[in-house]
């Protein structure tokens, strides 16, 4: 395969996925999701309907796990071991939950905290941002500490104090240096996206099992939910890539 060119071998796949797709059986309903009927239209048209649901999710989940996995970051940099400690307990407590099992809690067991009504929107969005926010504080974590020291004194010699000294000097230079890592969050942040669909989110997965449920091919729906994901992801990381491009074109210029 050393021979073929990365375009060659892009085409040969799709044609092997049409083949799979067209042929094989002749017991496949391909029928339910054919543009071609006005079934299979209005079936595509429902699952496609459920992106909305996971692009907000995600990305609203990614945005406040990143602010919460900086605030998580910073304490375990201090000298102080108290901090430390909390930057640990939390990083190690919240990796040990399962995803599924914290959009469980969240959603069932959070109410019963007090009276709190939260809807699935809602408790996707923090189960999900929880979860990701001891990752993301150790992404935060490493990006600063492979900031060079004289940074810091850099930034001490012009009398920036530490909030600016993270503002202007660190911070900058440490997200070009994770936004790989960021990358990778966020694509799986849309994967994870699809276990919310436990408590009813109407997002891509939810309404491709309630399609099965009503059309019983589960095969041919979710084919197009793993298309669906595939191109999704595929757009987000070129996105990503795209980024650190610019970013790297910044630089040199």
């Amino acid at each position: 395969m050393a021979f073929l060119k990365p375009g060659a071998v892009r085409i040969a796949a799709v044609c092997m996925l049409a083949l799979l797709v067209t042929g094989c059986s002749a017991n496949w309903g391909w029928y339910v999701v054919s543009p071609t009927t006005k079934t299979g239209m209005s079936n595509l048209l429902f699952l496609l309907g459920g992106l909305r649901y996971t692009l907000l999710l995600s990305f609203t989940a990614i945005l406040i796990s990143i602010v919460l996995g900086l605030l998580v970051a910073l304490p375990g940099l201090s000298d102080n071991r108290y901090l430390k400690l909390f930057n640990r307990t939390y990083v190690e407590f919240i990796r040990a939950i399962p995803i599924l099992v914290m959009i469980l809690w969240v959603y069932y067991g959070l109410p019963q905290l007090g009276d709190i009504k939260i809807g699935v929107f809602w408790a996707g969005v923090i189960a999900l941002a929880l979860s990701d926010s001891a990752f993301q504080a150790e992404i935060f974590r490493a990006g600063i500490q492979s900031i060079h020291r004289g940074q810091y004194e850099a930034a001490q010699s012009v009398s920036l104090n530490y909030v600016d000294t993270m503002r202007f000097v660190i911070l900058p230079q440490a997200i070009k240096r994770i936004l790989p890592a960021l990358g990778n969050q966020l694509v799986y942040m849309l994967k994870m996206s699809s276990l919310v669909s436990v408590i009813g989110m109407q997002e891509l997965t939810r309404r491709a099992n309630e399609l099965v449920v009503t059309e019983y091919r589960s095969l041919e729906i979710y084919t197009i939910l793993v298309l669906e994901y595939l191109v999704l992801i595929l757009i987000v990381s070129a996105g990503v890539r795209w980024l650190e491009r610019r970013m790297r074109a910044d630089e040199r210029g």
